[in-house]
């Protein structure tokens, strides 16, 4: 089942790009997990201060069971989040990671560390 995705512009015109990358990314996320219940991601430009570009900001909140996964790239110094895209794909990779930890967690697979050598 296709989780609900909801897809919210801040401080930007919104963008039928992005929103479809966004989209294609969640699908993504579900070869991981199916059992994703709901998508929140906030696109968000940061404060025009900057001697750059503007920089972006990605959120992305996944509603999973036993809790939820929030992914918040604030870009910081780094200017490759000058690019939407790239901010995006960056955001959905951290979410990725930690869906996978998380669904480990939850199946009980840990992680097996060789039994200490004894000395001989």
């Amino acid at each position: 089942m296709a989780p609900e995705v909801q897809i919210t512009f801040r401080g930007m015109e919104s963008s039928p790009s992005a929103d479809a990358q966004v989209r294609h990314k969640v699908e993504e996320l579900q070869q991981f997990s199916d059992r994703i219940s709901a998508c929140r991601v906030t696109l968000e430009t940061g404060h025009r201060h900057h001697r750059q570009g503007n920089v972006y900001n990605v959120r992305v909140d996944l509603a999973v069971p036993g809790g939820q996964i929030v992914v918040n790239r604030e870009p910081g110094e780094d200017h490759a989040h000058e690019d939407l895209h790239v901010a995006i794909r960056d955001a959905f990779d951290a979410a990725r990671r930690r869906l996978q930890d998380h669904m480990k967690r939850l199946d009980g697979v840990r992680k097996q560390h060789a039994p200490p050598q004894s000395e001989q």
